[in-house]
């Protein structure tokens, strides 16, 4: 379900919860004044019947028959009353109750007639005549007072009810509201630490993707964009890899095509002596002109079997190496340039460098790019030192590449490893050190430079060791089976 839509929900069910706690909140209201109406109407019932027994009495010590009179005419109001608010006292206690009190009433009505026209005779009503009466009064206003009574205590009861509910549900209303609140942060805030993750994993080179089934929500389409993207540009980081070997090699050509040139004309002599002393030659001789040749067969040999290494698209394999090596290697590639641009190699590489787990070709392809950069800023002499050694503070191996030349200027130091920026003043791509940096830190290591401008430009290639990555892997994968 969408995000949107979640919302959209979640008001929903809350605006519902809120009406349906309104209605029964109307409804108690409605149930409260009902019966607030029955008990004023009662208390004015009752302050009648009240003054009724009183003049009961009167009559029954006086023996005055204008009492009773006033009686009929109090009991004439009160059915007078009763019957103009007979639907509000119907909803308030019953048509059951009113019929009974309206009987009640009527009883006692009769009762006051006969004494009346016993009265007007001259004749005195009996002690079994006052008996009924006082009974009937008193059934009268003992009804009427217990009904008001019984109503007030159900209107308390109505209130307290009626409190308890409306807490307990704007309680509930909260907490429901909290809750899914919580579970619609949760949900995205978990996606959005998956595409945090994710570009500052991509933005350190590293492709992975987030394997699990994208949710059909925003966050998804967020997910399932970014996965796309880690796609391309893994892609694009392989053709850009591919085009800087390529440019590498344009530019080792020129120092390649001079170191080509010496064992092709050696054979090319060879060759021609041995064909002129070819009859005045014996067996261990001719064996020997043919060593030389095999000699400078295998130093071409080696120069494009390093070359074809470097230019060849190569899938990461990572395995245990040995960082001098690697530079070693490099020197071997970059050699020729350094020889025909006048620059001298001083190589610094310590004995005490531990094991690092690397893509040789990838970190070659940094160390080849920076040695490129570090002669063509230097011109037609100088000094390249490439130095290695062990930080004994992380245990990493640690190579520095640094040259004698113009440096960088300190404005630029911050952007010289954003893609497409470039110093050169020929025009160069931008993407070198760009690509180089995305390796690095794709290996768990970190790349940085160090220049001032006149005196030069050091970088600096850290590189975990091979024993940090593998109990870093093995933690990893303890952590996962527990």
């Amino acid at each position: 379900m969408k995000i949107e839509y979640k919302v959209y929900f979640s008001n929903a069910v809350l605006i519902g919860l809120i009406v349906l706690l309104g209605s029964f909140a109307l409804h108690d209201l409605n149930q409260i004044l009902t019966k607030f109406r029955f008990t004023v109407i009662a208390d004015e019932l009752n302050a009648s019947f009240l003054a009724m027994r009183l003049a009961e009495k009167n009559f029954i010590l006086y023996r005055d028959p204008a009492v009773l009179v006033g009686i009929e005419g109090m009991i004439d109001d009160a059915a007078d009353s009763l019957d103009e608010v007979k639907d509000d006292i119907t909803r308030a206690v019953g048509l059951e109750n009113y019929s009974r009190l309206r009987a009640y009433m009527d009883d006692y009505a009769l009762m006051i007639g006969e004494a009346r026209r016993h009265a007007s005779v001259g004749s005195q009503p009996s002690e079994e005549m006052q008996k009924r009466l006082r009974h009937a009064g008193q059934r009268l206003k003992e009804f009427s007072e217990s009904m008001t009574s019984l109503e007030q205590r159900r209107v308390g009861a109505i209130i307290a009810k009626s409190k308890s509910v409306l807490l307990y549900s704007v309680w509930g209303i909260v907490l429901f509201a909290l809750l899914f609140t919580h579970l619609i942060v949760a949900n995205i805030g978990l996606s959005l630490r998956k595409v945090v993750e994710l570009t500052q994993s991509i933005s350190k080179g590293h492709y992975e993707k987030i394997e699990e089934k994208p949710t059909s929500d925003e966050m998804g389409a967020v997910i399932s964009a970014i996965n796309v993207m880690a796609s391309e540009l893994q892609r694009r980081e392989q053709e850009i890899l591919q085009s800087k070997r390529l440019a590498s090699i344009g530019i080792l050509v020129a120092g390649v095509a001079h170191e080509l040139n010496n064992p092709l004309n050696n054979i090319s002599m060879i060759a021609q002596t041995y064909a002129e002393v070819y009859d005045h030659l014996g067996r261990g001789q001719r064996i020997d002109f043919m060593h030389r040749v095999e000699e400078q067969t295998e130093r071409l040999r080696v120069i494009i079997k390093n070359l074809l290494d470097f230019s060849r698209p190569k899938e990461r394999h990572r395995v245990k190496n040995d960082v001098n090596r690697v530079v070693h290697k490099t020197v071997d590639l970059v050699q020729n340039m350094l020889d025909v641009s006048n620059i001298q190699l001083r190589l610094k590489l310590a004995d005490n460098l531990p094991a690092v787990y690397i893509d040789e070709h990838q970190v070659q392809q940094v160390l080849v790019n920076i040695s490129t950069n570090a002669i063509q800023a230097m011109g037609d002499s100088g000094e390249l030192l490439i130095a290695s050694r062990y930080l004994a503070d992380s245990g990493d191996a640690e190579i520095e590449i640094r040259d004698t030349g113009k440096g960088i200027e300190p404005k630029f130091l911050d952007h010289i490893f954003d893609p497409f920026f470039t110093t050169k003043e020929d025009g160069g791509t931008g993407l070198g050190l760009w690509v180089s940096y995305g390796i690095i830190k794709n290996h768990g290591g970190n790349l940085r430079v160090e220049s001032s401008v006149g005196d030069g430009t050091a970088f600096f290639i850290t590189l975990p060791s091979y024993m940090k990555i593998k109990e870093c892997s093995d933690d990893e994968t303890q952590h996962h089976d527990n």
